[in-house]
C-alpha cells in the first residue's frame, strides 16, 4: 500500500479503492487461500485499513471536541456572548488559547494536511486541498493576531470547523464501509468445518480449507453446505436465497448440484466436492462484484471532471471573495479571511466524490445477492437504454423440457385428467422423450400389465382391465382410424407433437406436447413492454413452433429456423434498425450473439459464473431476472443523477451565502456552519445511495 493510499485519501473511494486500481484478471492474481476467509489477503488488508481509518477519525474527532470546549470558553467573542469575560479572562489566556488551537490544528487537522500533500503530489487537487487551505489560512492568520498583527483571531471557528470536518469524514466512511459490507458478508457464509466421509464410513470433522475435489461430505439438517458439489445420496431442500436470490427452498436429490454457503433443509445429504477455493461460486461471485465496483464507469468520469472543476471554482471563488471584501468594504482582514475560508470549505466536492462510487458499491452488491452478477460495469449502465431484447427460446423462455401443453378428449364420458392418467400409466415403462414428457405431466398413474412397445408407432398395455394404446398419427393412418378434429389439426399446425390415446379399440382423445413455456415468461415480456422495450425471440425451431410461443407470451417479433452460428446475424439485423440491443441466452452456444449485442445477458448460468462473453450473468433460469437487471440499471442511473444533482446543486446557493452575498440582510455563514452543510450534503448522498433496491 503506497503512502498516498495509506493515509487520509484511502477513504476517498472515487479516486482510489473504487476506481484507480482495476482488478487484474483471475489468472494473474490467484486467491491466496480458500474461501472460508471469504477473500484474499489484499482485500482483507484493505477492509481492515478502512476499519482502522474509521476508528482513527472517531478518535481524532472526540479528542478535538474535548479540546474545543476550553477553546470556546477562552475565545473573547464567546465570552462576550455568554457574559463570562470577567470570570474566565486571565493574563496570558490568548497564549493558552493559541496552544490548545495549535494541538487541534495539527492533531485534528493532520488527515487533511496529509491529504493536500498527496493530492498535489498526484497533480489532482481536490477536497483535501480545499479543507487544508481553509484551516491553514485560518490558523496562520489567527496565530499572527496573537503575536501582534492587528485584527481578530477566530480560533473557535477553526476548532469547530475541524470538529465538523472530522465528524463528516467519520460518518461518511462508516457509510462507505456499510455500502460494501453486504459483499463482505458473503465471506462468512461458508462454515468453518465439514463432516468428511472417510473410506471406512466414519465421519471426521475437518477445516473446510482442507477439503479437496472428490472428497465426500455429509451435510446434516440445518447445516451450511461447505463447498460446491453434487449430491450423491439423500434428499432435502436447500435454501439458496443469500446466494442466488431464489426465495423458495430448492429440492435436491442425487445428481443435483449444490452451492457452498447455502443452507441445508430437513434431510441429511452426502455431497461430492467439485469446487473449492477460488473456483467456488462464492469466490467467483465476490471477485466479480469487487471487479465491477472497482471498474471505472462513464458516470464516474463525469463526476471526476465535475469535482476537478468545483475545486478550481472553490479556490477562485475564495480568492475573489477576500479581494472583494478587502477592497469594497470596511469589514477588515479578519472578516474577509473568514468569508474566504467559509467559501472554500462549503465548496469541497466531497459529496460529488462519493456520489457515483457509493451507488456503484450498493448496486453491484445487492444485484449479487439477488443472483444478478455484473461483469461489465459500462454495459450494465448502458442497459438502461435498451430498446430491444432478443431471447433465445430453448432454456430461456421455455424450460427446455418436453411436456404436455394440451389435452383433447373425444369422449364426453372421460375427462382430460383421466385420459392423461391412462396415457401416463402405459408410457411409464417407456424411455422415449414423448413418454417421459407425458409421465412428468401426470400426477398419478395406474398399474400396468402386459406392457409392449409398438415399433416406431407407440406403446400399449393393460390398465384397469382395459387395452390402452398411446400412438402416433402414423399408427392411425396405417390402421385407417379417423381423427377428424379441428383442435388436433390446430395443435399440429402450431408445431406441437400430437399423440393419440386408444382405449379398447376406440379413439378417446389426443395429447399435444412441446417444449414447456416457463410460467414467468409471459409476465417478463409484459413488464419489458411496459418499459418500452421491443421483445423478440431467436429459435432453431420451425416457424409454427416459434409462432405458437410468440403468440402465447406476447412477443413483438421472432426469428425461426436460425442455426446457432446464425444468431449473431439476427442481432446485427436488429442493431441495423438503430436500436440498442440486449441478447439473452444460455451463454454457451449463444456466445457470439452475446458478444455482438450491446448488452449480453447470460441466463440460467447457475454456479458457472465465468461466462466469458456476457456482460451480465443471471444465476437463475428466470426471464424475470432480465427485467430486474434492466430495472436496476435504470434505478442505478437515476440514483447517480440524484446524487450528482445534490452534490453540485447545493453549491449554487451555498457559495454566494458563504461569500457573504446576503450580509446586508444579516445572513452570514461561519466556517463551522459551512462545514456542517458540506458534511450534511455528503451524508445525504450516502443515505440516498443506500435506498437503491432491486425491483422484483
Amino acid at each position: 500500500m503506497n503512502e498516498h493510499e495509506h493515509h487520509m485519501h484511502q477513504h476517498d473511494m472515487h479516486q482510489h479503492d473504487m476506481h484507480q486500481h482495476p482488478m487484474p484478471d483471475k489468472e494473474a492474481s490467484p486467491m491466496k487461500h480458500d474461501m472460508h476467509a471469504g477473500h484474499d489477503h489484499a482485500e482483507h488488508d484493505r477492509q481492515g485499513h478502512h476499519a482502522h481509518m474509521v476508528a482513527d477519525f472517531r478518535r481524532r474527532f472526540w479528542i478535538s471536541v474535548i479540546l474545543t470546549v476550553p477553546i470556546l470558553l477562552l475565545s473573547p467573542l464567546v465570552q462576550e456572548l455568554l457574559g463570562i469575560e470577567d470570570i474566565i479572562a486571565f493574563t496570558g489566556d490568548a497564549y493558552v488559547l493559541w496552544g490548545l488551537s495549535t494541538i487541534v490544528f495539527f492533531y485534528g487537522g493532520l488527515p487533511f494536511l496529509k491529504g493536500i500533500w498527496n493530492e498535489l503530489k498526484a497533480k489532482s487537487p481536490g477536497m483535501m486541498t480545499l479543507i487544508a487551505l481553509a484551516i491553514t489560512v485560518a490558523y496562520v492568520y489567527s496565530s499572527a493576531v496573537v503575536f501582534g498583527l492587528a485584527g481578530m483571531a477566530f480560533f473557535w471557528e477553526l476548532a469547530t470547523l475541524i470538529d465538523v470536518m472530522l465528524l463528516g469524514h467519520w460518518l461518511e466512511m462508516k457509510s462507505v464501509m456499510g455500502a460494501s459490507s453486504a459483499l463482505e458478508e458473503l465471506a462468512k457464509l461458508l462454515p468453518a468445518e465439514a463432516h468428511k466421509l472417510m473410506p471406512d464410513g466414519s465421519l471426521k470433522d475437518i477445516a473446510i480449507e482442507e477439503l479437496g475435489v472428490g472428497d465426500k461430505v455429509v451435510v446434516k439438517p440445518g447445516e451450511k453446505i461447505p463447498a460446491d458439489g453434487r449430491v450423491i445420496e439423500g434428499e432435502s431442500s436447500v435454501n439458496e436465497a443469500l446466494l442466488t436470490g431464489e426465495s423458495k427452498p430448492v429440492a435436491k436429490r442425487a445428481g443435483a448440484m449444490v452451492i457452498g454457503g447455502s443452507v441445508n433443509g430437513e434431510g441429511s445429504i452426502t455431497v461430492e466436492v467439485q469446487k473449492t477455493g477460488e473456483e467456488s461460486y462464492i469466490a467467483q461471485m465476490t471477485s466479480l462484484v469487487r471487479q465491477a465496483q472497482q471498474s471505472k464507469s462513464r458516470s464516474q468520469t463525469v463526476a471526476d471532471r465535475a469535482a476537478l472543476w468545483l475545486t478550481i471554482i472553490a479556490i477562485s471563488a475564495g480568492a475573489l471573495t477576500i479581494i472583494l471584501w478587502l477592497t469594497l468594504s470596511s469589514q477588515g482582514l479578519a472578516f474577509s479571511v473568514e468569508r474566504m475560508v467559509t467559501v472554500m470549505v462549503i465548496t469541497c466536492p466531497h459529496a460529488l466524490g462519493l456520489a457515483v462510487p457509493l451507488v456503484v458499491a450498493v448496486s453491484t452488491t445487492i444485484s449479487a445477492q439477488n443472483g444478478l452478477l455484473i461483469r461489465n460495469r459500462n454495459n450494465f449502465e448502458r442497459a438502461r437504454k435498451i430498446e430491444a431484447i432478443l431471447f433465445d427460446k430453448t432454456g430461456t423462455l421455455t424450460k427446455g423440457e418436453f411436456g404436455v401443453t394440451d389435452i383433447v378428449s373425444f369422449d364426453k364420458g372421460m375427462d382430460k385428467t383421466e385420459l392423461l392418467k391412462y396415457a401416463a400409466s402405459v408410457e411409464a415403462h417407456s424411455e422415449h422423450p414423448i413418454a417421459k414428457g407425458i409421465v412428468s405431466s401426470s400426477k398419478e398413474a395406474f398399474a400396468v400389465k402386459d406392457f409392449r412397445a409398438i415399433a416406431g408407432k407407440g406403446t400399449e398395455g393393460k390398465v384397469n382391465g382395459k387395452e390402452v394404446k398411446v400412438v402416433s398419427p402414423g399408427y392411425l393412418k396405417e390402421n385407417r382410424i379417423k381423427a377428424d378434429d379441428k383442435q388436433t389439426q390446430k395443435l399440429t399446425e402450431q408445431g406441437k407433437t400430437v399423440v393419440f390415446v386408444i382405449i379398447d379399440g376406440k379413439l378417446k382423445g389426443a395429447i399435444a406436447l412441446a417444449d414447456i413455456i416457463r410460467p414467468e415468461s409471459k409476465e417478463a415480456i409484459r413488464r419489458l413492454k411496459e418499459m418500452g422495450i421491443k421483445c423478440m425471440m431467436i429459435t432453431g425451431d420451425n416457424k409454427e413452433v416459434a409462432k405458437w410461443v410468440a403468440d402465447e407470451i406476447g412477443l413483438d417479433e421472432y426469428f425461426a429456423e436460425v442455426l446457432p452460428d446464425q444468431k449473431v446475424e439476427k442481432v446485427k439485423v436488429v442493431q441495423a434498425r438503430g436500436m440498442i440491443v440486449a441478447m439473452t441466452g444460455d451463454g454457451v452456444n449463444d456466445a457470439p450473439a452475446l458478444a455482438q449485442a450491446d448488452v449480453g445477458i447470460a441466463i440460467g448460468a447457475g454456479t458457472e459464473v465465468t461466462v466469458a462473453t456476457a456482460d451480465i450473468i443471471l444465476v437463475r433460469s428466470n426471464p424475470l431476472d432480465a427485467v430486474s437487471i434492466i430495472g436496476l440499471s435504470r434505478a442505478t442511473y437515476k440514483k447517480m443523477l440524484q446524487n450528482l444533482g445534490w452534490a453540485t446543486g447545493y453549491n449554487v446557493i451555498a457559495i454566494p451565502l458563504a461569500a457573504g452575498a446576503l450580509y446586508s440582510f444579516g445572513v452570514v455563514l461561519s466556517p463551522a456552519v459551512g462545514a456542517a452543510l458540506m458534511s450534511l450534503s455528503t451524508i445525504i448522498v450516502a443515505i440516498n445511495a443506500r435506498f437503491l433496491k432491486v425491483e422484483k
